[in-house]
């Protein structure tokens, strides 16, 4: 067995950062950009008005008089030049005419006809957005997963099309004669398929497009068929069959097929049985049918070759371990990693972290309430209520 670190690195070494393509903004929410994006204008690209009011010349007091001599509003620009005692009437994001200084806030001023009059306690702000005062052309978006708050920059910048990296295609094949599909009738010695639809979410949520492939049955032959759909796939997901039994066909007929092992069996709990290679153009990953085992060996290998995928920086792509309080003790860890399921507590420092007494890898109720893992390293001794530990975010 080779310990999860040593799993990861091979994992990685199967799978590269995918082609950039051009997609319309509007469908680059959730997309990785792997290059600068550049602003083709300034933004604003004139001197504009941040308030409702009245543009004029000068530093005005309390009691002075202009005549208003024109009209600015948001895409209409009013081509004058103002000189002293002038104003024009200009709204939020209208260009500011020649001359303009300043822009007095319309509830400072009292109008009667064409003459404005400056209140006592004016507001003393210019109220005036600068050209450029955002960015300026040449400004650069550094590459990142794009927020919906970065396409609205994107958007002012002039960009209509943004360079992203292509989705990685996973295909998802859980295999076991035991298996039926939600909504199904289970015979007596069958149960329902669930690791398909928690890979799929988490794949989805990471960036890729998902393909989700019907149940290879027990036999060589359906697996060969089920396989040979997911060509095209840059990441094929198998649950189930990857272990030692008379049934778990997974590796002989990938084998088979042609593919090039990297590794079988990590020093791990839970996923244990893990496997990776390569298999024609596509990584193989190979996760235990524990549906407990599968989603923490997903969490620890498939996020991260899907981040690889996407082009994300090094720093970036591993899990991120955090730290936490242990809120109770715990038993010494023996010779595998154990990524424990347990709930934490955020608090006004360091968040609090407590397993759950049951970490069977079938407990999907378990499974459903935890929202961390609890790192216990291989030996590692007991540890007391109130220790500094090791976590990953679920």
């Amino acid at each position: 067995m080779i310990s999860v670190d040593e799993a990861l690195a091979r994992c990685l070494a199967l799978v590269a950062a995918l082609p950039v393509e051009q997609v319309p903004l509007a469908q680059a929410a959730g997309r990785y950009m792997p290059q600068p994006a550049t602003a083709t204008r300034d933004q604003p690209p004139f001197a504009a008005s941040a308030m409702d009011g009245y543009a004029v010349q000068g530093d005005p007091a309390a009691g002075d008089r202009f005549t208003v001599v024109g009209e600015a509003g948001a895409g209409h620009a009013w081509h004058g030049t103002l000189g002293p005692l002038q104003a024009a009437r200009i709204f939020t994001g209208a260009p500011l005419p020649s001359g303009a200084t300043r822009v007095i806030i319309q509830e400072d001023v009292t109008r009667d006809g064409d003459i404005i009059t400056v209140k006592d306690g004016a507001d003393s702000a210019t109220h005036i957005r600068p050209a450029g005062q955002d960015f300026r052309t040449g400004d650069t978006l550094s590459p990142r997963l794009l927020r919906p708050n970065d396409l609205a920059l994107l958007a002012a910048m002039n960009l209509p099309l943004v360079p992203v990296t292509r989705r990685p295609v996973v295909a998802i094949i859980a295999t076991g004669d035991e298996l039926v599909m939600p909504g199904e009738t289970p015979g007596p010695d069958q149960i329902i398929a669930s690791n398909s639809f928690t890979l799929k979410a988490l794949a989805e949520e990471a960036g890729a497009e998902v393909r989700l492939l019907p149940i290879a049955r027990d036999s060589a032959e359906a697996l060969r068929y089920v396989l040979g759909l997911a060509e095209g796939a840059d990441v094929i997901v198998t649950t189930g069959g990857a272990s030692v039994g008379d049934h778990d066909l997974v590796a002989e007929v990938a084998a088979s097929l042609g593919m090039e092992r990297a590794f079988w069996k990590i020093a791990m709990r839970p996923g244990k049985p893990l496997m990776a290679g390569r298999l024609g153009g596509a990584a193989l990953l190979g996760l235990p049918g524990n549906p407990v085992s599968a989603v923490v060996c997903a969490h620890l290998f498939l996020l991260p070759m899907l981040r690889a995928l996407l082009g994300l920086p090094a720093e970036a792509v591993a899990p991120r371990l955090r730290t936490a309080v242990l809120a109770q003790d715990v038993a010494a860890n023996g010779p595998r990693a154990h990524y424990m399921r347990a709930t934490l507590t955020e608090t006004d420092s360091l968040p609090r972290i407590a397993p759950f007494d049951r970490q069977d890898s079938s407990l999907l109720s378990i499974l459903s309430h935890a929202n961390a893992l609890l790192l216990r390293p291989v030996g590692d001794g007991a540890r007391s209520k109130g220790e500094l530990v090791s976590y990953l975010p679920i």
